[in-house]
C-alpha cells in the first residue's frame, strides 16, 4: 500500500500496533510460565487480559474505518520478543530470571506506548475522536502496566536478584573483605 496522506500512515500505525499485539497474546503465556515469583505470573496473566481487550479495542477502530487489521507484520515487536525470548532459556537464578523478563517485558511496553502515542496523536489530527479516545485508553493502560512492573522489580524482584547475585558469585565476601581492608 503506497501512503499518500496521514489516513494512510494512520492505518499502516494501526496494523503494526494490531500485528504486535497479536505478537504480545502468544508471548505472554510463556512468559508467565517462566516466571517464578507469583506476583510476576499474576501480573503477565493480567496483561494477557488486557491486551486481548485492547486487540478488541483496534478491530472495532479498524471496523469504523471500514479497513481489515490484516496484512501487516511488525517487525519491531518481532524483534522485541525474539530477544526477550533468549531470557527464557537462560538457565539463571530464579530471581535474576525474573529480573529479566521484567525487563523484556517493558521493552515490550515502551515499544507500544511509542506506537500508542503515535496513533492516538494520527486519529486526534484526523478527527477520529473516538478512536483518540480508544488509543488513549490503551496507552493509559500500557503505562499502568510499565508502572506495575517498574514496582514489582524495585520492591522484589531486583532485590532478590541482586542478593541471590551476591550469594551464588561471591560478590557478598569480597565486599566484606573490602569493607574490612577500608577500615
Amino acid at each position: 500500500m503506497a501512503m499518500q496522506n496521514l489516513r494512510d500512515l494512520y492505518v499502516d500505525e494501526l496494523k503494526d500496533l494490531y500485528s504486535a499485539e497479536h505478537q504480545i497474546i502468544r508471548a505472554l503465556p510463556k512468559m508467565a510460565k517462566a516466571a517464578s515469583a507469583p506476583e510476576l505470573k499474576n501480573a503477565f496473566n493480567q496483561h494477557l487480559e488486557q491486551t486481548k481487550h485492547q486487540v478488541e479495542r483496534l478491530e472495532r477502530i479498524f471496523k469504523d474505518l471500514g479497513k481489515t487489521p490484516r496484512g501487516k507484520k511488525c517487525l519491531g515487536m518481532e524483534g522485541i520478543i525474539e530477544e526477550g525470548s533468549e531470557m527464557l532459556k537462560e538457565k539463571a537464578d530464579a530471581a535474576v530470571k525474573d529480573a529479566g523478563l521484567i525487563s523484556a517485558a517493558q521493552r515490550v511496553e515502551h515499544y507500544e506506548m511509542a506506537g500508542y502515542g503515535t496513533a492516538r496523536t494520527f486519529a486526534q489530527m484526523l478527527g477520529f475522536n473516538d478512536a483518540a479516545q480508544a488509543l488513549q485508553e490503551t496507552l493509559n493502560e500500557e503505562g499502568d502496566t510499565d508502572h506495575k512492573l517498574t514496582q514489582l522489580a524495585e520492591s522484589m524482584i531486583n532485590p532478590a536478584a541482586e542478593h541471590e547475585s551476591a550469594e551464588t558469585s561471591g560478590y557478598a565476601e569480597e565486599e566484606d573483605l573490602y569493607m574490612e581492608e577500608e577500615t
